[in-house]
């Protein structure tokens, strides 16, 4: 990776690791916050590998410095590869609006994969209560990123981050 490639990568990290841990709406089986948000920002800037490695290195870092030390793991794979299913769509579906279905389809990921972990933490029952709010940190994430995409969008700075 060149430097200024690794640069951004860390930044979009950061960014990720401050909408996470700073910026949190607290719920009634946890919290929302705007991560997921950067890091759907991160595969539209950096590509869905680098994006991947600032999502899951920034939401690691979160949980850990946040205290969820269980979560550390799941949350970087977790994240990592809703970046990456992301990528992968922007890169095979040539269609306008591609990193929207990208988008969505890791926000299912995403669904399944926590849920799966907190089926084997805390058991089944347990894990449906909570599902219902991680759709809404889901749903949240994507309507806060076709938001900023749009603004990003028609202004051009989308643009000429990535040109960077």
């Amino acid at each position: 990776m060149r430097t200024k490639e690794l640069t951004k990568t860390a930044v979009m990290a950061a960014l990720v690791f401050v909408a996470i841990y700073v910026l949190k709406i607290p719920g009634p089986n946890g919290y929302s916050h705007l991560g997921d948000c950067m890091i759907l920002i991160s595969v539209l800037l950096l590509g869905g590998r680098k994006g991947a490695w600032a999502g899951g290195i920034g939401a690691a870092l979160a949980d850990l410095l946040g205290g969820y030390m269980q979560w550390v793991l799941p949350t970087f794979f977790i994240k990592a590869f809703m970046a990456l299913i992301m990528g992968y769509v922007i890169n095979k579906w040539h269609h306008k609006g591609n990193w929207l279905a990208g988008a969505v389809l890791g926000g299912i990921f995403q669904i399944i994969g926590y849920t799966a972990v907190k089926i084997f933490y805390y058991g089944f029952a347990t894990a449906m209560v909570m599902t219902p709010g991680l759709l809404v940190q889901t749903a949240f994430g994507l309507v806060l990123t076709s938001i900023f995409v749009g603004v990003l969008g028609t202004t051009g700075i989308l643009r000429k981050v990535k040109e960077m």
